[in-house]
């Protein structure tokens, strides 16, 4: 449970990346010596909860202040939550247990290592997409400001964690073999090679003003904030006038994509460029109108968010669970996801995919825009999280979305993290417009105030390999392990 614990530290906001050997070197020694499935299966179970009830301890934050449960309830749905995804763990330590008695009875300190790593990062493949998928906390994601790093572009953020793991497990039992010290410098000096590689070009540059309305969650559906939100997001956007693209975050305004006509129109001409903003879309279907958590674009272009947030957006087993607590009647619950394929937004004459919240957690789903943009664009609104931990993970997920499609990454949030992110990470210093006052060279605007991000971006041509090929590399890391346990059972019979 402690070596589970460790690792959300090496994610944002505490960036201790060494960590990450730590937790899972130290997992990985724990089942080596564990015997019986049992006992294997409840360590990596302990491990999942320290994992998940350290890491997604924003969790609390939405369900109890911005949810509105009284703590016990909201503590027990959290822990039970923990309980629930610590199963990912628990399964891939029993198949670790059991495979490593087939694969290799002498139990390899090698072989070991490369089955556990191969494991680990089939089962974050998993997290990204059983039961909608919980694609948080993975070990890739830490790697961000190392040499690794290089290998996204290749291979996606499960690339980068199977180096990691793969090194960390080797580290942890380099004393008893010295090949594992080769093995695990390996990753590392393919991410070196790899480190001048540029997938992508960059062509011309656009000027863009991401803003940040700051609209407390508790007043952002008030019929009473909206003239409010309105004049607030117009009194902001006037700072920005003449820039080729503003863009505003996830439901900027309370107000139907359909009765916002005027108030848009308004804006696109005191903007002079083209506004990309979320908002909520009412459509019409054959059974009734339906809801859809949106963006739009003056320069062209609708998207409807296609993967909804259980609770937030949607209620799963909606007829026992709507109308038990106000935790499973909260704004913008009863939404439906959009269509699987949707063309991208044009915006100041640039083809841009979009990514609404969650969404930018899925790497797959990403790439696949990217393939036809220039820019990815995300819109979110963090203020579910309050003060935790959560927003600095959600901004570190969009840094890696930028590396993997070798593409510029605009982030307009409610109150933060709003940021420019180049295609290597890297956040791009720009100009923060606050209560009046300028300041240059900062990489995001400051959380939980009111401001536009004012800055450029380069629009990028060509694709990553990443983009071209996805996690095809997987298939042949599961062939891989199938492929060892046919030889096991053939040596055994």
């Amino acid at each position: 449970m402690l070596a589970g614990g460790l690792l959300p530290l090496a994610l944002a906001p505490f960036d201790f990346w060494p960590l990450l050997a730590v937790s899972t070197g130290g997992l990985f020694l724990l089942l080596r010596r564990a015997t019986g499935s049992g006992a294997v299966a409840l360590l990596g179970w302990l491990y999942g909860v320290g994992k998940y009830a350290v890491g997604g301890s924003w969790i609390y934050v939405s369900i109890h202040v911005y949810g509105g449960a009284p703590p016990p309830l909201a503590a027990f749905l959290v822990a039970l939550f923990v309980a629930g995804m610590a199963l990912f763990p628990a399964a891939m330590a029993w198949m670790f247990g059991a495979l490593r008695r087939r694969v290799d009875g002498a139990a390899n300190p090698c072989t070991d290592a490369a089955l556990f790593s191969g494991l680990w990062v089939l089962f974050e493949w998993l997290l990204t997409w059983v039961l909608t998928g919980f694609p948080w906390l993975f070990a890739g994601y830490a790697m961000l400001d190392t040499p690794l790093l290089s290998l996204a572009p290749v291979g996606g953020v499960l690339l980068v964690s199977l180096a990691a793991v793969f090194t960390t497990a080797n580290l942890a039992v380099a004393v008893r073999s010295r090949l594992a010290l080769v093995w695990a410098a390996l990753p590392w000096l393919l991410a070196t090679a790899l480190a001048g590689v540029s997938w992508t070009d960059r062509g011309e540059s656009r000027t863009v003003a991401l803003v940040q309305g700051n609209v407390p969650q508790e007043l952002k559906w008030l019929p009473e904030s909206r003239q409010m939100i309105l004049q607030r997001y117009r009194d902001l956007t006037a700072q920005a006038a003449d820039r080729d693209i503003v863009i505003w975050p996830e439901a900027a305004i309370p107000v139907y994509l359909n009765r916002a006509g005027a108030y848009l129109d308004s804006m696109t001409e005191a903007i002079g460029g083209d506004l990309v903003l979320g908002i909520p879309v009412a459509r019409a279907s054959d059974e009734a109108e339906t809801l859809h958590n949106g963006a739009v674009s003056t320069g062209g272009g609708t998207y409807l968010k296609r993967r909804l947030v259980p609770f937030g957006e949607y209620v799963p087993l909606e007829g026992l669970l709507r109308g038990l607590i106000g935790f499973f009647d909260l704004p913008m619950s009863r939404s439906h996801p959009g269509e699987a394929e949707q063309p991208v937004l044009l915006a100041g004459g640039v083809p841009l995919a979009v990514a609404i919240c969650y969404e930018i957690a899925y790497p797959d789903r990403v790439r696949r825009d990217a393939a036809g943009a220039a820019a990815l664009v995300t819109l979110s609104n963090d203020t579910w999280f309050g003060a935790s931990i959560g927003p600095h993970q959600h901004m570190q997920i969009a840094r890696m979305r930028a590396v993997e499609t070798g593409r510029y990454l605009l982030r307009a949030t409610n109150n933060g993290i709003t940021a420019i992110v180049d295609e290597r990470g890297k956040g791009v210093p720009a100009r923060a417009l606050l209560a009046g006052k300028t300041t240059n060279d900062v990489e995001a605007l400051p959380q939980f105030q009111a401001g536009v991000l004012d800055g450029t971006f380069h629009v990028v041509k060509g694709q990553t390999p990443f983009v071209r090929f996805g996690h095809a590399w997987l298939l042949v890391l599961a062939a891989a392990l199938l492929a060892n346990l046919a030889r096991a059972r053939r040596r055994n019979r």
